[in-house]
């Protein structure tokens, strides 16, 4: 009994030993200047396009700037009720909420539901489209459960 003690040992423990003494840790080699700033340059390009998209929307631009109201803000655009936000701040939840989220401020401005889905998986290429771009804003998208119809003219 004591030999399989050992040999149960041998092959277990001492691995672990060895994998403890390795340090993998990479504190103290800080981002290089060039990272941290392209860093801040893209984040500076999306804050700036949601800014202009909420504009657009005839929101203040400010408002996509402070944590939390601009999840309200957005919600109220795209015709969302305002307890949303709670949703926002439940994990895992929070990215289907996002992707829905994004798919309703496309159809907002009159796209589609790829854009959409390019504003959530690819926001920093197309919040500055949508930000930038031509298109307008259209009022809220999911403000009723009925399909949006054209306007009939008399």
């Amino acid at each position: 009994m004591n030999s399989l003690i050992d040999v149960t040992q041998t092959i277990l423990l001492i691995p672990t030993r060895l994998l403890g003494q390795v340090e993998y840790s990479t504190e103290g080699t800080p981002p290089s200047p060039v990272a941290m700033i392209i860093g801040l340059l893209f984040a500076l390009l999306v804050i700036v396009a949601m800014w202009k998209v909420f504009t657009k929307a005839g929101e203040p631009g400010w408002a996509s700037i402070i944590p939390i109201y601009n999840i309200y803000i957005w919600c109220k655009i795209v015709g969302r009720p305002w307890w949303w936000i709670l949703l926002m701040l439940i994990p895992f939840v929070n990215f289907i909420v996002a992707i829905i989220l994004c798919i309703d401020l496309s159809k907002s401005f009159g796209k589609g539901v790829g854009f959409g889905l390019g504003l959530a998986f690819l926001g920093i290429i197309f919040f500055p489209i949508r930000g930038f771009g031509s298109a307008q804003y259209q009022g809220p998208a999911a403000g009723s459960l009925a399909p949006r119809t054209a306007p009939q003219v008399a």
